[in-house]
C-alpha cells in the first residue's frame, strides 16, 4: 500500500485529504504544519507528499528546500491558493512534481497523484537500470590509513605493466576492487575484464569454465563455448580464490601462462591468447603448497607481484569514511534522506570486530539505515551490529 503524507494547517483540508485518500486505498499520515511535517518525512519513507505552501513555522517552500539539500528524492505535489501560483510554478523549477489549486478538485488531485507516483515508479526503474549498468565498473578504494595509501601507490606503479598480481586478504577485504583497479588503470582498460570464482566452479567444471570446450565434449556440451581466457582476449582475467582451484586445472593454467595458449575442452586446437592475469585468495597457498594442495611452480608465476589487502579490523580509521560512502549510496538506493551517525555513533561502529571485513560493514549499514532514525547513534549500533 503507497503511504502519502498529507502537510497542510488547515484541518478541513487534512481531514477531507487523508478521508479520500484512504478511500482510494492509500496509507496516509497528516502534518500540522512543515516543520512536523519535514520531521516525519524524516523519520519515515513516504511514496508521495502532498504540501501547502503557506503555513506556520515552516511553509512549503522551505520544506521542499530541506528535502532537496537532504537528497531526499520523493515526489512532493505542492498545494497552492489564488495567489500562491507563481510560488507553485517557482516550486516546480526546484524540483516539485507538480501543484494543484485550492479549492482542491477530487479528479484533478487523484491524477495528479496517480501520475506523480508512476512518475516516482519510472525513476526508480532507471535508478536500477543505471546501477545494473555501472555495477561492473571502478569504484574508489576508500580509506587514507597507511596500509590503503601503500596499496593506492602500488596500483599506479603496477598497473601500466603486464606483470601479474597476486592479491591476498581476507573475505570482504575488497580483492576484487583492487584487480579492477589494476584494470581500469592499464592500457587493458577499454577491454574486458573477465572474473571467475574458483570456488563457485565445481572441480569438474572449472576446466570447462577457463578454457571453454568444444561440442560434444561432455554429455551436456551441446555446443562450442569460448571459455573465460578467450572471453578476456586483450584485457584482463581475475582468477579469484584460486586456492580452491583442482590440480588438473592448476596444470593447464600453468601451462597457458608459460606458452600464451590454451585448448578447448574436448579440442585439440591451440588458440593464443593475450590476457593478464590477476589472482587473488583467503588462503595461505604456503601452506596448501606444503599439504599438496597446490602446485608451487604456478604460485611462483603468479606472484610477481604480491599485493595484501588488510583487514578492517586493521585499518579502523578508514571505518567513518567508509561508513559516510555506503550511507550516501544506500540511501539513494532506498529512496531515503541521507542518515547520519553521531559521534558516540561512529565510536561504536569503529569498535565493532568485524570479521566479515568490508562487506560485513555495508550490509550492517544497509540495516542500520532501514531500521534507525535520521541519526544513527551508539545504542543503534549496538543494537543491530551484531544481532544475536
Amino acid at each position: 500500500m503507497e503511504k502519502i503524507l498529507v502537510i497542510d494547517d488547515e484541518r478541513p483540508i487534512r481531514s477531507t485529504l487523508k478521508e479520500i485518500l484512504e478511500f482510494e486505498n492509500f496509507k496516509v499520515d497528516t502534518a500540522e504544519d512543515g516543520k512536523q511535517g519535514l520531521e516525519m518525512i524524516l523519520g519515515n519513507k513516504y511514496d508521495l507528499i502532498l504540501s501547502d505552501i503557506k503555513m506556520p513555522k515552516m511553509d512549503g517552500m522551505e520544506v521542499l528546500d530541506a528535502l532537496i539539500e537532504k537528497g531526499v528524492d520523493t515526489p512532493v505535489v505542492m498545494i497552492s491558493g489564488h495567489g500562491n501560483v507563481e510560488t507553485a510554478v517557482e516550486a516546480i523549477k526546484k524540483g516539485a512534481y507538480d501543484f494543484i489549486q485550492k479549492p482542491l478538485d477530487l479528479n484533478r488531485t487523484l491524477v495528479t497523484l496517480r501520475n506523480a507516483l508512476d512518475r516516482k515508479e519510472i525513476v526508480k526503474e532507471v535508478k536500477k537500470l543505471k546501477r545494473k549498468v555501472s555495477k561492473g565498473k571502478i569504484t574508489e578504494i576508500i580509506g587514507e590509513s597507511a596500509p590503503i595509501l601503500d596499496i593506492k601507490q602500488m596500483i599506479n606503479k603496477v598497473a601500466e605493466t603486464d606483470a601479474r598480481v597476486f592479491i591476498t586478504g581476507g573475505n570482504g577485504a575488497g580483492k576484487e576492487l583492487v584487480a579492477r583497479q589494476l584494470h581500469e588503470k592499464s592500457p587493458r582498460a577499454k577491454q574486458p575484464f573477465i572474473e571467475v570464482n574458483c570456488a563457485a566452479i565445481p572441480s569438474e567444471l572449472i576446466e570447462s569454465e577457463l578454457f571453454g570446450h568444444e561440442k560434444g565434449a561432455f554429455t551436456s556440451a551441446h555446443k562450442q563455448r569460448k571459455g573465460k581466457f578467450e572471453l578476456a582476449e586483450g584485457g584482463t582475467l581475475f582468477m579469484d580464490e584460486i586456492g580452491d582451484m583442482s590440480m588438473a586445472a592448476q596444470a593447464k593454467v600453468l601451462r597457458a601462462l608459460q606458452e600464451h595458449k590454451i585448448t578447448r575442452v574436448g579440442g585439440d586446437k591451440e588458440i593464443k591468447v593475450n590476457v593478464r592475469v590477476l589472482a587473488a585468495t583467503n588462503k595461505n597457498l604456503r601452506k596448501e603448497i606444503e599439504d599438496g594442495n597446490f602446485r608451487e611452480d604456478l604460485y611462483h608465476r603468479l606472484n610477481v607481484i604480491p599485493i595484501h589487502v588488510p583487514s578492517l579490523n586493521e585499518r579502523r580509521e578508514d571505518i567513518p569514511l567508509l561508513v559516510n560512502h555506503f550511507l550516501s549510496i544506500i540511501c539513494e538506493d532506498q529512496g531515503v534522506a541521507i542518515k547520519t551517525v553521531s559521534e558516540t555513533g561512529m565510536t561504536a561502529l569503529q569498535d565493532v570486530n568485524w570479521t566479515g571485513n568490508i562487506r560485513e560493514l555495508r550490509n550492517v549499514i544497509e540495516r542500520l539505515v532501514i531500521l534507525c532514525d535520521a541519526e544513527i547513534t551508539a545504542e543503534d549500533v549496538t543494537r543491530y551490529a551484531n544481532p544475536k
